[in-house]
């Protein structure tokens, strides 16, 4: 069984910043592309930005230059730097993962149960 487990969420004021990190723990036999994403009150969940096992990452237009995404491939753990946040940031953010299992060696796709990050004006 996988469990992906996020933290950092929270409440922060316009400008500021918050990280958040997501740690993948359980029969992991391999982590290929891990993201984050977030679904806003009335909205479809969107991808804000994601990051190759090797490192090559991928921006919303709407985060670019102001979130930054890492991972380190030794802790099975990704995180996302969020700088500058805005109102429009406000949102629950979903840590995801495709990874495959020593039990079932295929790619899936994870989730994590979201964290909660609200920006004040």
């Amino acid at each position: 069984q996988v469990q992906l487990v996020e933290s950092g969420g929270g409440l922060v004021q316009f400008g500021g910043s918050l990280r958040l990190s997501c740690a993948a723990s359980g029969s992991i036999l391999s982590i290929n592309t891990m993201g984050w994403y977030r679904q806003a009150p009335g909205k479809q969940r969107e991808l804000v930005a994601e990051i190759t096992s090797g490192g090559s990452t991928s921006y919303a237009d709407s985060v670019k230059g102001r979130f930054t995404i890492s991972r380190d491939n030794a802790k099975n753990a990704v995180y996302l730097q969020m700088n500058g946040l805005k109102a429009e940031d406000t949102a629950v953010y979903y840590c995801n993962a495709v990874l495959s299992t020593i039990r079932a060696m295929i790619l899936n796709v994870y989730w994590g149960q979201g964290a909660q990050v609200t920006v004040s004006s």
